[in-house]
């Protein structure tokens, strides 16, 4: 793919002068995450070539991490529906139980919402989309469980009213170049809980 067909990006113009050294953009990683995206639907793909590509384009840091990854692909067709951003996504369960893990990648602003139920999500696998991401807790009445990478650093900003909230795995062993994780969001009549490990709390699904 020529990088010229990603010239909207005003980030992406110094390719064409051999300035890989530079740093890369939220927009920069967005855009080859559309090309990878229409790729896999496209056939050209499959599921696993495309979440390698995607974890490596959302770990890259500069634009020649970004350059091998479309290289033997097309650039978006100017008639493709419009893609999907990674800004915002919502995951709810109400009267139910819900289980989000493995390769999935969550949105840069995550509305985890559970009422009369139990919400548990696991990031350990997930293609983190930036280096800071925001979840928004909101417990009524249910559980909400959230297991995050070792090396995230947690910030809690969030509130509990006749609830249970635990959130562990702040700066206090985090990577200091690892993702950076914002809990928001309030608890009232449930239980909220974040953690890096398992020791603490039954995780269902897995065997190891």
């Amino acid at each position: 793919m020529s990088w010229a067909t990603l010239g909207e990006v005003s980030s992406l113009t110094p390719f064409e002068s051999g300035d890989t050294g530079q740093r890369a953009s939220d927009a920069d990683r967005d855009h080859v995450a559309a090309v990878l995206g229409e790729a896999l639907a496209t056939g050209r793909l499959t599921s696993v070539e495309h979440a390698d590509r995607l974890e490596a384009a959302y770990s890259a840091v500069t634009i020649g991490d970004l350059i091998p990854l479309t290289r033997d692909l097309p650039g978006l067709a100017t008639t493709s529906a419009p893609v999907a951003t990674t800004e915002q996504q919502a995951i709810t369960a109400v009267f139910s139980k819900v289980i989000r893990g493995g390769r999935w990648v969550p949105g840069r602003h995550t509305a985890l919402r559970s009422t009369f139920g139990a919400l548990i999500v696991d990031l350990t696998d997930a293609v983190l989309p930036g280096r800071e991401i925001t979840l928004e807790l909101d417990s009524f009445c249910g559980k909400l469980i959230v297991r995050v990478p070792q090396n995230a650093r947690v910030i809690d900003e969030g509130s509990a009213v006749f609830s249970k909230r635990h959130v562990s795995g702040g700066d206090e062993g985090g990577d200091p170049n690892g993702p950076l994780i914002r809990v928001t969001g309030r608890a009232l009549f449930g239980k909220v809980v974040v953690s890096r490990g398992v020791a603490d709390w039954h995780w269902p699904w897995r065997t190891h």
